[in-house]
């Protein structure tokens, strides 16, 4: 059974989604009537889509801090669901989830097959007409749906459509006892056009969209390529401030180099399927795909004279004198120049796997 509660939860049940195909739904005719009256009614009913993978500490953060929203000043907002989506992990968070307490929770789960997959089931399941997308390791402040709400009714209002998505605030932390206190700082800001860490966004405009590409089975570029589709159908991205969330990540240590290279290949890879489906300047500027970007990170690592390894023993420092961000924000320096590289490399892999005219 399907229905909003008196405290503005959508009551769900733990679906098993399969491997492959749409997920499970109820088969009463409840959900299709309330979701019916909600779009018509011109009200807002939340679903909030949450990829996860083995990341279950930072995940109960997040559900918690979803558990205790505020709408008493959106009361546009009829409520909401919160669709988790594991994607196979091997951590318990499936077994701590069934037993855990959480009203609004709706958990699915499928094989382990990439964020772009996960949020596409997510999104079939979900019964709002409104989708918030937010990472599983994003801790929201008690006003996020509401300001989400505010921001998307005024944008309706005054165009007469639904053609926008907003986009809320992300502030990077590593602050996992106290998350919400971490002040916003230059390097939080970001351009990106349509990036799923914190954004609102239309159910049906989305699904016109065509949703993620499940190519994208890697790191990286599946949220940006659907902004590209979304630009396509002329939807307007509305900043949304008020809507904030902390995102956490532990605190940078030198012995996850390897790690980060191996994550900024994986994005290159991922950065030529962006490309090879949106060949544009626009999308070269964003990838970095461009001689430019190439002689930029060739000339700011000295010619790859400043690397993981050359810089290691200063990295260390900066790390047992409490400054990882600044040891991460030196490391980036590197690790740009791997990625455009890589990105260099794959294009000169898939061209020789192209078969040429004869």
């Amino acid at each position: 059974m399907h229905a909003v509660s008196r405290s503005g939860a959508v009551t769900t049940a733990v679906v098993k989604a399969p491997a492959t195909g749409s997920p499970e739904r109820p088969t009463t005719g409840a959900p299709q009537t309330e979701a019916t009256r909600f779009r018509r009614s011109g009200t807002v009913l939340f679903s909030v889509v949450i990829p996860t993978y083995n990341r279950l500490p930072i995940l109960r953060r997040c559900l918690a801090a979803l558990e205790a929203q505020d709408l008493s000043t959106a009361p546009e907002v009829e409520g909401y669901e919160v669709v988790v989506v594991d994607d196979g992990s091997t951590d318990k968070t499936v077994a701590v989830l069934h037993r855990a307490a959480y009203p609004h929770l709706h958990l699915l789960q499928q094989d382990h097959g990439g964020a772009a997959m996960a949020r596409n089931r997510g999104v079939k399941a979900a019964r709002g007409n409104v989708i918030v997308f937010i990472d599983s390791d994003l801790v929201v402040v008690k006003g996020f749906l509401a300001a989400h709400a505010r921001a998307l009714q005024r944008h309706w209002r005054r165009h007469g459509n639904r053609l926008c998505f907003t986009y809320g605030a992300v502030i990077n932390t590593s602050n996992f006892a106290q998350p919400t206190t971490e002040p916003c700082k230059l390097t939080d800001l970001s351009w990106a056009y349509f990036a799923t860490g914190n954004v609102a966004i239309d159910r049906q405009l989305l699904l016109r969209s065509g949703l993620f590409d499940t190519r994208f089975r890697q790191y990286g570029w599946e949220d940006l390529e659907l902004g590209e589709r979304l630009r396509q159908l002329d939807v307007v991205l509305v900043r949304c401030p008020e809507a904030i969330g902390y995102h956490w990540h532990p605190p940078f240590r030198v012995r996850q180099v390897q790690q980060l290279v191996q994550r900024e290949q994986e994005r290159a890879r991922m950065a030529w399927v962006f490309y090879r489906k949106h060949p544009t300047l626009r999308v070269r500027m964003i990838i970095q795909f461009t001689w430019l970007h190439l002689l930029l990170w060739q000339a700011l690592t000295l010619g790859g004279l400043l690397n993981a390894h050359t810089m290691g023993p200063l990295l260390a420092v900066l790390v047992r004198r409490g400054r990882p961000g600044w040891a991460l924000e030196l490391l980036r320096l590197h690790l740009n120049r791997v990625y455009v590289q890589a990105v260099f490399a794959e294009a000169q892999h898939q061209r020789r796997q192209t078969p040429q005219p004869s």
